[in-house]
Formats: structure tokens, sequence, C-alpha cells
């Protein structure tokens, strides 16, 4: 989420795995939306391969599965009861985060002092 020049992420870790993030968040609503794991990676331009490793490592960073997929050729995939109720404690988490910067004096500060775009770079002339 960004306020102004602020961008904040949260992302809850598992050893050193990541897992759950913004974008891991996406990944399961576009599931949920699109019923399929391969559909959901189409529909937020990933490929076939980094989705599947996504959901992988998601539902092994959880104690319970987060994605139940379908065997066969049936395929498709839905998120569980599990997956339903992490995502919404995620969301829930930043908006809290997302609540607490705009009530932030510390925040405010920091940004009327901050330049809308950086300088250019100083040019440096190298000695010979």
């Amino acid at each position: 989420m960004r306020h102004g020049p602020l961008k904040l992420k949260a992302q809850l870790l598992c050893g050193d795995a990541i897992a759950m993030g913004p974008g891991k968040a996406d990944l399961l609503e576009a599931i949920a939306r699109e019923g399929s794991i391969s559909a959901a990676g189409r529909a937020l331009g990933m490929s076939y391969r980094r989705t599947w490793l996504l959901v992988d490592e998601m539902n092994r960073c959880w104690r319970e599965r987060l994605v139940a997929t379908g065997r066969g050729g049936g395929g498709g995939a839905t998120l569980t009861e599990a997956g339903c109720e992490v995502l919404a404690a995620y969301r829930a988490l930043e908006a809290a985060i997302d609540s607490a910067v705009g009530a932030t004096e510390a925040f405010a500060a920091l940004g009327e002092r901050l330049r809308e775009v950086p300088l250019a770079p100083a040019s440096v002339t190298p000695r010979t």
C-alpha cells in the first residue's frame, strides 16, 4: 500500500520463505475468482511455473493448505476454509497498517521534508 511517498507491505515469514505478502494475497483472490491456478496466473500476468511455485510455497508454510487442487482431467482449484480465513486476516492487517500510517505525525513530518523527485545526479569527473 502506498501513502504518497511511503510504501509499506506486510509480509509474514515462515523461516526464510514468505508465507504471505501482497502478491500472494492477490494470487489467492485470483484463484478464488478464476477457479484455477493457471487461469489466476494468466490473469495476473504470471507464468504457469511461477504461479504453481507460489501456491506450493503457501501450502507448505501454513498449518493447513490454503489452496485445494482438483485431480484428473477436470483440474480446477479453490481456496480452502483456511485459505479464505488467512486471506481475510491478511487484508485486515493491511487495512490496519493503512489506517495507522494515515494517523501518524511522524509520517507527515517526513513527507513535508521529502522532495517530489530526486535531484539529478552530481557529475563527477574522475581524477587521472
